[in-house]
């Protein structure tokens, strides 16, 4: 038996990440089965799957809401790329900057921190007022709420570096450029990582706000528009639906990382 914290033999384990959802999906169904909930209020697995079936994979023949993934997929997609990526531009190197230089630090503590403690549903009425219904209004929700995880925790990350590696750096010639990408990344790659991660897991949650606003397409316009209709079963189906595609973009970027940084790849 490994001690606590040690690695597991590969391929061992396989199983634990599905062993919760296996749980909700049976106490779903014996919950459905024995009519514990209304079906109008929690539809059960058989109803899902079908609808669920129909909006991936159905004709725009069989319903409002089949054959609209692709659809709905591509603009949300689109919306969190462009939201998350303007957070990181900026957020990013920012962030180091300010972990690594105090004048930064002292300009944006203060203005980072209070506009941080403001809940992002605050900004909807204004980003409304400024940008409209639409692509500007998403765009800027979605990457003012990712811009504070990828900003403070590169700021913690660039914090923590030892200066003593960069000192040993220069008096080795190597350039503060170099630097950077040698020493002062790979050293804050895990705050780093974590901040990405954080900022994109935000990204679809405040997608799904941006597109509750009245936008013609995306997986938040069908959940707003199901909620309108009644239909419970498409409000679940758009919930999987964006829980999965978040998964998957989050392994798409550590899988990113881990190719372009050889520090990720050491990462858990």
């Amino acid at each position: 038996m490994g001690s606590y914290g040690s690695k597991p033999v590969k391929g061992s384990g396989w199983y634990l990440p599905w062993v919760i959802p296996a749980l909700f999906c049976f106490f779903w169904w014996a919950v459905s089965a024995t009519g514990l909930v209304p079906a109008y209020l929690l539809p059960p697995p058989r109803d899902i799957v079908e609808a669920g079936y129909a909006y991936l994979l159905g004709t725009p023949e069989g319903g409002p809401y089949a054959g609209r993934f692709v659809r709905d997929a591509a603009a949300s997609l689109w919306r969190v790329f462009c939201g998350f990526s303007l957070a990181v531009a900026v957020g990013l190197p920012l962030g180091i900057l300010s972990g690594r230089l105090w004048v930064v630090e002292r300009l944006t503590g203060t203005t980072v921190n209070a506009f941080r403690a403001v809940p992002g549903i605050t900004w909807l009425p204004l980003a409304l007022v400024w940008f409209g219904i639409g692509m500007k209004a998403t765009l800027f929700l979605v990457a003012l709420a990712a811009f504070f995880p990828v900003f403070l925790n590169a700021a913690a990350g660039a914090r923590q570096v030892n200066p003593l590696f960069l000192q040993a750096g220069a008096m080795m010639g190597v350039k503060r450029l170099r630097g950077t990408f040698a020493i002062l990344l790979p050293g804050a790659m895990p705050h780093i990582m974590t901040g990405l991660r954080l900022g994109l897991g935000i990204s679809w949650a405040y997608l799904v706000l941006g597109e509750l606003t009245g936008v013609p397409d995306g997986l938040g316009a069908v959940i707003m528009d199901a909620r309108m209709l009644g239909r419970i079963d498409m409000i679940v189906v758009g919930i999987i639906v964006i829980a999965v595609m978040g998964r998957i973009t989050d392994k798409l970027l550590q899988g990113g990382l881990r190719l372009c940084f050889k520090s990720a790849r050491r990462m858990p």
